[in-house]
This record gives structure tokens, sequence and C-alpha cells, in this order.
């Protein structure tokens, strides 16, 4: 559920350091904890706030097991913490 203090980006971050530097997740997840029921209208949201976190180096985008740019990726994503 969305709380007024807790933006996008920190729900992201939130996610990454739960799952730690060898597990991955969804960006679905976090976009279902911050929207709710809405959460797939999110996705390019999600997706845009994963991709300025991946800019600065403090998430990393997987597709298929291997590093990916968000931006260019087709299809399924997974996020995790940068080591």
């Amino acid at each position: 559920m969305r709380e007024n203090d807790t933006s996008l980006t920190d729900t992201i971050l939130r996610f990454a350091h739960e799952r730690g530097l060898t597990a991955s997740f969804c960006p679905s997840e976090p976009a279902r904890a911050f929207f709710g029921d809405a959460w797939r209208a999110h996705m390019p949201e999600v997706r845009k706030a994963a991709a300025k976190l991946a800019d600065e180096g403090r998430i990393e985008v997987l597709q298929r097991g291997k590093p990916a740019g968000i931006r260019r990726a087709k299809g399924p994503v997974r996020l995790r913490l940068r080591s």
C-alpha cells in the first residue's frame, strides 16, 4: 500500500536491500506494494525508476540472469542490489 512519505524509488530499494546481493526480484513486486491493485498500469513508471537507480549504480538489472539495459530490454527483467 502506498504511503505518503515513501517514494517509488524507496520501495524498489527496500526490496533490493531485503533480498541482498545474491537474490533478485521482479519489478512487479515493488509495483504491487506501491500502487496496489493498479500496479500493471504503472509498470512504465517502475521501469523508469529502476533505470534511474541502475544509472546511479544502486541496483543491477538482469535479463535471463545476465546484466541488461532496462531501457532496451524486451520482456521480463529482474532487479537486484548492486554489489
